[in-house]
């Protein structure tokens, strides 16, 4: 009998079981600067004490994405070591703020399956959740990936998707009760625009780009402790069409994220996405510049010091801007796809201070 573990593939997943993840982690200060030289975020209540502390929190919180990633690595060994592709997420919802020193873990459960028409693979639905050591939770998220089949010649006939929620309602949204948006010095966040200022359908181009290094990508994807074998194994890579490993789809996410700051320095956190896409793929040597599209634009619950913007990011590699106005999605055969040049298009929301 093998001890090592190969990961499961479409046939092993049963709808309603629990997966419990192994490998707990206990994030750090180190963790956090290492995100930030590998993503350059510059949001400052991730990177001053001081600063989160005025605006109500124990200290400097961990950057949400960096929660995500934890949370998510831990599901890779048991979800998606035998992926094809990640094809999206639905109802992520940051529900607590995370501490350097706090422990993370996570349990997934399966919430459908559904076998592809080749036969050869099939998609997969989980919720995962991650809590601290508390036992509170601190992330709710659910996920959809693309499966390798292990006995592709044996059709399942699985066909079970769930029902899922199309977007979040503010309602929805979890505010930290401790944050107490009245006490941000602007001149420490870096900004000057409060959620009045931003109008539905109004696009930020963020100007800034960053170049991913074939370093930067490796050492992010084993900080988050992702395991998936199409960013690591350079030798299996090559026996695929794009012969080059790929970079983790929520690395992008984060360099969209950490540009998106120059234009919306005053957001105090991610509350929830409502979905998300890894348009195309990216690979070591692509330059990330970020764009977004205000979509909306809602008061939030019981609160008049902050409101909940939502926000379409779109992630583009090498993208040439003497070429003009940059169109999301293009017409081909009869049908409209992303521009090759989009990598991320994702719809979430964050909390913006009012100036109240």
């Amino acid at each position: 009998m093998s001890k090592t573990n190969s990961g499961n593939f479409f046939e092993d997943f049963e709808i309603g079981a629990e997966l419990v993840h192994a490998a707990p982690r206990t994030v750090t200060e180190g963790d956090q600067s290492l995100y930030i030289a590998l993503t350059g975020d510059r949001y400052a209540q991730h990177c001053s004490a001081e600063f989160a502390r005025a605006i109500g929190f124990e200290r400097e919180t961990v950057n949400d994405l960096l929660t995500f990633h934890i949370v998510f690595g831990k599901t890779v060994n048991d979800v998606s070591l035998n992926a094809v592709a990640n094809l999206g997420f639905a109802s992520v919802r940051f529900l607590r703020p995370v501490y350097p020193g706090d422990t993370l873990r996570t349990v997934s459960k399966v919430l459908g399956k559904k076998e592809n028409s080749s036969g050869k693979t099939g998609v997969v639905w989980v919720r995962s959740t991650g809590t601290n050591q508390r036992g509170e939770q601190v992330l709710d998220y659910i996920r959809w990936v693309m499966v390798n089949k292990r006995d592709p010649e044996t059709r399942t006939g699985e066909d079970a998707a769930p029902e899922l929620k199309k977007a979040l309602e503010p309602a929805d949204l979890v505010v930290p009760s401790e944050l107490d948006a009245t006490k941000l010095e602007t001149w420490a966040s870096g900004g000057s625009f409060f959620f009045e200022d931003y109008e539905i359908g109004e696009r930020i181009d963020h100007v800034d780009g960053m170049t991913i290094e074939e370093s930067d990508h490796m050492l992010a994807t084993r900080l988050y402790q992702n395991t998936a074998k199409v960013h690591f194994d350079q030798f299996q890579a090559d026996k695929t069409r794009f012969k080059r490993r790929l970079i983790y789809g929520g690395h992008i996410i984060s360099l969209a994220r950490s540009l998106s700051y120059n234009g919306l320095e005053n957001a105090l956190g991610i509350l929830g996405w409502n979905g998300g896409t890894h348009a195309n793929p990216t690979f070591a040597g692509d330059t990330i510049y970020a764009l977004t599209e205000v979509l909306d634009k809602q008061p939030l619950p019981g609160r008049d010091d902050l409101g909940a913007l939502r926000l379409r990011l779109v992630g583009v590699k090498n993208w040439e801007r003497s070429e003009g106005a940059l169109a999301i999605k293009i017409e081909k055969d009869g049908k409209q796809v992303y521009d090759p040049r989009i990598v991320l298009d994702l719809d979430y929301w964050v909390a913006m201070p009012t100036r109240k």
